[in-house]
């Protein structure tokens, strides 16, 4: 190992390396492209920085001055991100090296400035590095190494197409290291396509998914999920815990009810700005927040060294969500519980998730309060305050305490006190067991009142209910049977509530505009009226404007005329279609015509007046515009023929025009 990055080691305390890192450190793969597989807290952040160090190290194991930078590390989120660069920043810091970060959501006139300046190393989000790329202010000549942090992730993101264009810009030659907690079909077909005879590696860790993270699915009852969130919380008193929801409103739902129950709780969704979610992952670093509320994407990438507790309040969708969260904990060796909140209805559901993830969980009860009450007196006789050295001042006001109360006393008000601290336990319902309805007590003696409205009112219960307990003042326990009927609805009264009822109503006996009341002898006939269609109501009285009925009830005889009407068909004849000729004033000469027209007018012509057409229409032809032919209309129909595939109707018309006012 490079002798710079072994001493920076021996300072932060690394007295061993994890499987991952000391595969990755192999000096036969110095110069290879690796496509590692390691999970989420295996110390791969170190172990892909060692790895890069001997393509951009000296041989002194030194860099030197920053120019274009000779490493590139993309993560999915900015919180990975900038944990990258922190782990880096020490790693490399016996080296000279500088590292800039590029990430969404921040000043991107800061980072072109810093890569101005000149980096060794650049840690960023691809959609961030893409838009510095395309601006010319990360210049990608001189890479010698390309780091996939999370590819997985990245490519579950849709960053696909950015991470794409980046391994394209960057030099052929360089190093290529994709880290991925699984390795799907499209991380290997990345792989092909962008590696050269890329070395896989496998840690023992990847067999045993999360050996340092006990899982546990607690079955609750649906009611009591919430409740059994907050016992959990309570039973552990982790420093640091992380709570799980799949959408924003479930998140700021659950951060309000923590807060209520006197947790320092923060949340992370994606509507929170850069500046937020920084100040909500040092809060919990620095001891102000112990409990935080997230969603999947929003937690991503984050590292919180003390966080002991993932609780999942609602079940991942897939396996690798299952595995990303609870990735959150147990890492770099130290030990974390992942417990999942399963309600009877989805218990299937995290049989499978457990099953496709190949982890396995300790099916138990969620903690109760007395038990959360016996392990806080564990944690109480457990403190180390009980070791530690009295001072003189602390022993002054022991004797005073003493001097006015005994040590049982004193012993039970620290106890008291100690409790008042913490948020109370919940008490939870049995899973598997539906608790019983309390038995109603018997109604005794009623009696009824029928209100104005029914069915036909859209009457219905659940506001009848509170309009009868306001009108008097009753409770919904003096309220008995309420039978909705079609115009009107029957209701039972204890006789204390009746009367009450009664002096309510006053004379008039109205409830509410448009509501009124009336005492009845009894419930309606038969008890519960089978619902019945609603009587016809008389149609109100308007004028009429069409004829009477009568006058359309009997058949219309055809009024009697002495030739046939206008334009009707001639009667078949045998073999064929009689074509259609016009009656009237088609027919030949038009004497009537002759009469009413002035001596010496132009014949009218007998054709028909198709769309600007003035010539007579053959059958089969088209009709040409122009003057008119003098001479005695002619028929022109066809003669009847059988045609093939039935027969189809001619029309004709009579060639030359009628009988004008002059010669003929």
């Amino acid at each position: 190992m490079i002798q710079t990055l072994s001493d920076a080691l021996a300072e932060r305390g690394y007295d061993t390396m994890t499987p991952v890192q000391l595969a990755v450190t192999d000096p036969a793969l110095d110069a290879a492209d690796l496509l590692v597989s390691a999970q989420t807290g295996s110390g791969k952040t170190v172990g892909f920085g060692l790895a890069i160090g001997p393509s951009i190290l000296d041989e002194a194991g030194k860099l030197g001055h920053a120019a274009s930078p000779l490493a590139l590390v993309i993560a999915p989120t900015r919180e990975l991100a900038f944990q990258v660069a922190r782990e880096l920043g020490w790693l490399y810091a016996r080296t000279g090296a500088r590292v800039a970060t590029c990430v969404g959501g921040m000043d991107m006139r800061d980072e072109r400035r810093a890569l101005e300046r000149g980096a060794h190393i650049v840690v960023g989000t691809p959609g961030r590095l893409r838009d510095h790329i395309q601006r010319g202010s990360l210049d990608m000549s001189a890479l010698r190494a390309v780091v996939l942090d999370e590819a997985d992730e990245m490519l579950d993101l849709g960053f696909r197409e950015d991470l794409e264009f980046m391994l394209g810009e960057a030099p052929e030659d360089r190093r290529t290291l994709l880290f991925s907690a699984t390795v799907p079909p499209m991380i290997a077909t990345l792989a092909q396509k962008y590696q050269r005879e890329a070395v896989r590696v496998t840690t023992l860790s990847d067999t045993r998914q999360h050996a340092d993270i006990a899982y546990q699915a607690l079955r609750v009852a649906q009611q009591d999920a919430e409740n059994a969130i907050i016992n959990v919380l309570r039973f552990h008193e982790a420093q640091n815990a992380i709570v799980f929801a799949n959408t924003r409103a479930a998140v700021n739902r659950l951060a309000a009810r923590f807060g209520n129950r006197g947790f320092a709780v923060v949340t992370l969704s994606g509507e929170l700005s850069q500046a937020e979610r920084s100040h909500a992952l040092q809060a919990m670093r620095d001891g102000r927040a112990r409990v935080c509320v997230a969603t999947d994407v929003a937690a991503r990438g984050i590292d919180l060294p003390n966080l002991e507790l993932v609780v999942h309040a609602e079940l991942p969708t897939n396996s690798e969500g299952l595995l990303h969260r609870s990735g959150r904990t147990g890492r770099a060796g130290r030990k974390g519980i992942s417990a999942l909140i399963v309600p009877p209805k989805m218990v299937k559901r995290a049989e499978r998730l457990l099953k496709t993830a190949r982890v396995t969980a300790e099916w138990i009860a969620a903690p109760g309060a007395d038990e959360i009450l016996r392990k806080d007196e564990e944690r109480l006789l457990g403190d180390p305050v009980w070791d530690e050295e009295v001072t003189e001042e602390a022993a002054a006001f022991a004797d005073r305490l003493l001097g006015l109360h005994d040590a049982r006393a004193i012993a039970a008000a620290y106890l008291r006190l100690y409790r008042a601290r913490h948020s109370a336990p919940e008490d939870l319902a049995d899973p598997d067991t539906r608790a019983p309805r309390p038995e109603r007590a018997p109604f005794g003696p009623s009696r009824w009142f029928a209100l104005s409205v029914g069915r036909d009112d859209r009457a219905e219960p659940r506001w009848l209910l509170p309009l009868i307990c306001r009108s008097a003042g009753l409770d919904k326990d003096a309220i008995g049977a309420i039978r909705v009927q079609q115009s009107e609805t029957f209701v039972e009264l204890t006789e204390v509530a009746a009367t009450s009822f009664v002096a309510a109503l006053g004379d008039d006996g109205t409830l509410e505009e448009g509501v009124s009341a009336r005492p009845v002898d009894g419930p309606p006939a038969g008890g519960r009226a089978p619902a019945a269609t609603p009587a016809r109501k008389p149609a109100a009285a308007a004028p009429r404007t069409y004829a009477p009925k009568s006058d359309y009830s009997r058949p219309q005889e055809a009024p009697a005329r002495s030739e046939p009407p206008q334009d009707a068909p001639e009667p078949m004849r045998p073999g064929g279609v009689k074509a259609y000729k016009p009656k009237g004033q088609f027919q030949g000469p038009a004497k009537s015509a002759a009469k009413s027209a002035p001596k010496g007018a132009p014949g009218k012509s007998a054709s028909r007046s198709d769309g600007g057409f003035d010539r007579p229409v053959r059958a089969g032809g088209k009709g040409k515009s122009g003057p008119a032919k003098s001479g005695p209309a002619k028929d022109r129909s066809p003669a009847p023929a059988a045609r093939r595939g039935g027969t189809k109707a001619v029309w004709g018309a009579s060639k030359g025009p009628g009988k004008s006012g002059g010669k003929s």
